[in-house]
């Protein structure tokens, strides 16, 4: 009975033996090798996690910074970071940090409760994905801001809150980060991350109505017309379904003043300087 028992325990013994040999070699031979770049540069990152840089999160944006050529890198950034954080990055690889302009986010809509009064009342679930199914909007406007707040929601930096006077969500342009959570989110797409001049200002139009002019002004006050009048400063500015679109290549600190001025509805929003 006792050498049934010794030889049972032998067995067991010898197969454990085994088997933690089998799991130590098949340990080895797929470990996954840390990269000591990734992690220098992983840890130079804010951690986000926001996905703003086109990568699934922080960890990926360092692995493929670590990865990366000098031409590579150069298409490679970090909103939340900036450029000081992609000046660190650099200096671990060895490489030149590329100037990129400073960006924020801005609201093409000026749908407030002065401009574009509700006409109906929405009375469903708050969510502006929801309502733009269903509903365009309590102003009429097809394009317009919903009132709902799905930017603010899942705007991680603070940098969006919503004015209950007004009706219509804030950007804080010294917390935006340009993450693009808030482009994504809006369903009629009235966030843009947009890129400031030079000199620090900007102009755009805070506009995305499509409907004709004399349409789109009983729904909103401040709605672009497409009227052109914009377009005769600036070759590069386009109208396009019934709806001007100054690109950022337009110098706002040269043009920006006079395009406000030109337009007979305020649909365009000219500031001398985002931050600073």
């Amino acid at each position: 009975m006792n050498d049934l028992i010794i030889v049972n325990m032998l067995l067991l013994g010898g197969t454990a033996l085994v088997a933690a040999l089998i799991l130590y070699f098949v340990s080895k031979k797929f470990a996954v090798r840390r990269d000591e770049m990734a992690i220098r540069i992983a840890e130079c990152l804010p951690q986000a996690n926001c996905g703003a840089c086109g990568k699934a999160g922080c960890a990926d944006f360092a692995a493929a910074c670590a990865g990366a050529d000098e031409n590579e890198f150069a298409n490679l950034y970090c909103p939340v970071g900036g450029a000081a954080v992609m000046q660190k990055i650099a200096s671990l690889k060895g490489f030149a940090a590329t100037d990129k302009p400073s960006t924020v986010a801005v609201l093409r809509c000026q749908g407030n409760c002065r401009n574009a009064p509700a006409k109906i009342i929405y009375d469903a679930v708050s969510s502006c994905r929801i309502a733009h199914r269903i509903s365009s909007g309590q102003s009429g406007c097809p394009d317009g801001c919903l009132h709902l707040g799905d930017c603010v929601k899942v705007c991680k930096f603070g940098a969006l809150s919503f004015d209950e006077k007004s009706g219509m969500p804030v950007v804080d342009t010294s917390k935006c980060v340009s993450c693009g959570a808030c482009v994504k989110i809006c369903p009629r797409g009235l966030f843009e991350i947009r890129p400031q001049s030079p000199a620090g200002g900007m102009v755009y139009v805070a506009c995305r109505n499509k409907q004709k002019g004399a349409v789109a002004r009983k729904n909103c006050s401040a709605a672009c017309i497409g009227c052109a009048k914009c377009a005769k400063l600036s070759d590069l500015i386009r109208i396009e379904d019934n709806l001007s679109y100054i690109p950022p290549a337009v110098d706002a600190g040269e043009l920006g003043s006079a395009l406000q001025q030109a337009c007979p509805t305020g649909a365009i929003i000219y500031k001398e300087r985002i931050r600073g």
